[in-house]
């Protein structure tokens, strides 16, 4: 099951960020090309998953959004992209981001206090950006976050979050790079 999926993975090639070891895969990044049966699986399993009983899905741009207009699309259920670009909207509420390599502020809009929301985004590695996105959510927007949903797991990222804000996410498959400099992928 998802052998496709764990082999993409293991062949994908691996950049330097500012020291920091990024693979690329069309997943976390857009590119190379996306297989679509690799998406529809990805898909069904966030559907087998999930608890998809909600107000609104949220997606962190940029590949978060690929992962939950599908959904949106198939299940009725609106969404909103959490962006790094600020509109200054009544209620907009800034969230600073940091990840292995960057940090910077990503914004939430149009959430609702009380709202059931979904949380997807692609991978969670150093955990960083969705604890601060949990926290907003919870503590300034007044939202109930019902499930939070990202199919990679790097560096245990997952636990780190879960130690942090109490939210065990849904992760498909955990993927490392070795000292050799080759993408490790494991189902969960």
């Amino acid at each position: 099951m998802y052998r496709r999926l764990v082999e993409s993975f293991e062949k994908c090639p691996v950049v330097d960020r500012n020291g920091y070891p990024y693979f690329v895969h069309p997943l976390t990044d857009g590119v190379p090309r996306m297989d679509p049966e690799m998406l529809r699986e990805v898909l069904d399993w966030i559907k087998s998953v999930g608890n998809l009983d909600c107000d609104l899905i949220l997606l962190p741009e940029a590949m978060g959004i690929p992962l939950g207009v599908p959904l949106s699309l198939e299940l009725g259920i609106p969404y909103a992209v959490i962006r790094k670009k600020s509109y200054g909207l009544d209620g907009e509420i800034p969230v600073e981001q940091h990840t292995g390599y960057s940090s910077s502020v990503m914004n939430i809009n149009d959430v609702r206090r009380g709202e059931r929301v979904v949380l997807i985004d692609d991978v969670v590695s150093t955990g960083g950006t969705l604890i601060s996105m949990i926290r907003a959510l919870r503590e300034r927007a007044g939202a109930e976050i019902l499930d939070v949903i990202v199919p990679v797991d790097k560096s245990n990222g997952a636990e780190i979050v879960r130690r942090e804000t109490g939210i065990a996410i849904k992760t498909m498959v955990e993927v490392s790079v070795d000292a050799d400099r080759r993408v490790r992928c494991t189902l969960r």
